[in-house]
């Protein structure tokens, strides 16, 4: 399954596809309790405002999203044998769905829980979904530089 036999089309449906080899239970979780966490801050430190879910949800989806992606690209033993491949021969490209899903989400909860414009929280929900894409790029890089060496 090279990247000469897939049409663009095809190969945007296989990083899709390969995205659901994470650990999302696992993800979900961890998520969570960081959502949850920097909840709890914020209200014992009296951050009061319109805001205060708009940052602990931004904090919990990067999480959720780091943890899924990233575990998906270490885990060996679940998932699809071809997509697993598919996602170890293209690093880069198997983590845009998840940064893609990130910035989305991201600028929906700081748009609709706080109280960023549209073009302002798309403007700061950039920075999370660039760093997500490069730890999984370079994660997934470094896997498939061991596997050769």
């Amino acid at each position: 399954m090279g990247h000469e036999e897939l049409s663009r089309r095809e190969s945007r449906q296989v990083a899709v596809a390969s995205a659901t080899l994470g650990p999302w239970r696992t993800a979900s979780a961890v998520g969570v309790v960081v959502a949850g966490g920097a909840l709890a801050v914020d209200v014992i430190t009296g951050s009061w405002s319109m805001d205060i879910l708009a940052g602990p949800v931004g904090l919990g989806l990067f999480f959720f999203f780091l943890v899924g992606t990233v575990g998906g690209k270490l885990r060996r033993d679940t998932g699809d044998r071809r997509l697993r491949r598919w996602a170890d021969e293209h690093p880069w490209r198997s983590a845009l769905p998840a940064a893609g899903a990130l910035l989305v989400l991201n600028t929906l909860a700081l748009t609709l829980l706080g109280s960023a414009g549209l073009f302002g929280a798309l403007f700061t929900s950039l920075l999370p979904a660039g760093l997500l894409l490069v730890v999984a790029g370079v994660v997934g890089s470094v896997k498939q530089a061991r596997k050769r060496g």
